[in-house]
């Protein structure tokens, strides 16, 4: 015979814990977090600064292979997806931001190799994946609305897309699609590296959280987007030189975005 000792309780599968990511950020948060990322770009500032020239030189240089290989047509996606990959070109920057933090040495080396391992490259993937995907819908876009009528060049597009009917179509359309891509981007992209650099989470639990660190956000988060798009639009309004500047500004600042948004 069995004691009661040997009966076994019935099974109860684990409940979840209860999450709550709402952090409940006030709208001006995104200004102190630019303001910690200004702190740390100017301390210490020649790693930053040659990250950010490094950053614009590559710009110039793929905004070059358009040209020279008959791609200008999908230069302003590209100029679009900047905005989904540019969490993942901003890495060495959480690294520089996180070792400031620690009181820690700040090399130009740990900056270029971070320590994430294959988690960081399937976060960079997904983004990368996402960058493609949207520049290839906006070429189907264009050829939904003009058929095959080659692009017509820089200086008649302007006059195409908003003095014809299927310029302006395109235009609510592409602005619509683009927009799904830019919510969902930044939703998983926003933090998904930093948590992979700061708690070693795998890439789909990072991208995961990223999300909700988002979503129960909301309001200081999309004001913190607004500021990251306005911040990009005057890199281009100056021809990408104030992108020196501009992109490791917005990267020591996501930094902090996620030091206010992550779990304690």
């Amino acid at each position: 015979m069995s004691s009661s000792a040997d009966i076994l309780p019935p099974y109860e599968p684990a409940k979840p814990r209860a999450v709550n990511h709402n952090r409940h950020l006030p709208m001006a948060a995104p200004l102190a977090w630019l303001s910690a990322g200004w702190r740390d770009l100017w301390t210490r500032p020649v790693p930053s600064l040659a990250y950010g020239l490094g950053v614009t030189l590559v710009s110039y240089a793929i905004i070059y292979a358009m040209f020279t290989f008959g791609w200008a047509q999908i230069l302003f996606p590209a100029l679009s997806g900047f905005l989904v990959v540019g969490p993942l070109l901003a890495t060495g920057l959480y690294v520089k931001s996180r070792k400031l933090a620690a009181g820690e040495k700040v090399t130009f080396g740990a900056m270029l190799f971070p320590r994430g391992g294959m988690h960081l490259f399937f976060v960079g993937a997904v983004l990368m994946t996402l960058m493609l995907v949207w520049v290839r819908a906006a070429v189907l876009l264009y050829a939904l609305f003009f058929g095959w009528r080659p692009f017509p060049g820089f200086d008649q597009v302007t006059a195409m897309l908003f003095t014809t009917p299927e310029g302006l179509w395109m235009l609510l359309v592409g602005t619509a699609v683009g927009g799904l891509f830019a919510t969902f981007s930044f939703a998983i992209g926003a933090f998904s590296i930093p948590l992979v650099l700061d708690r070693h989470r795998d890439a789909f639990s990072a991208m995961g959280l990223s999300l909700s660190y988002v979503t129960n956000n909301t309001p200081a988060t999309l004001v913190w987007a607004a500021l990251v798009v306005a911040l990009v639009l005057v890199s281009l309004a100056t021809g990408l030189l104030a992108l020196i500047v501009i992109f490791p500004l917005l990267g020591h600042a996501t930094w902090h975005a996620y030091l206010a948004v992550r779990d304690e």
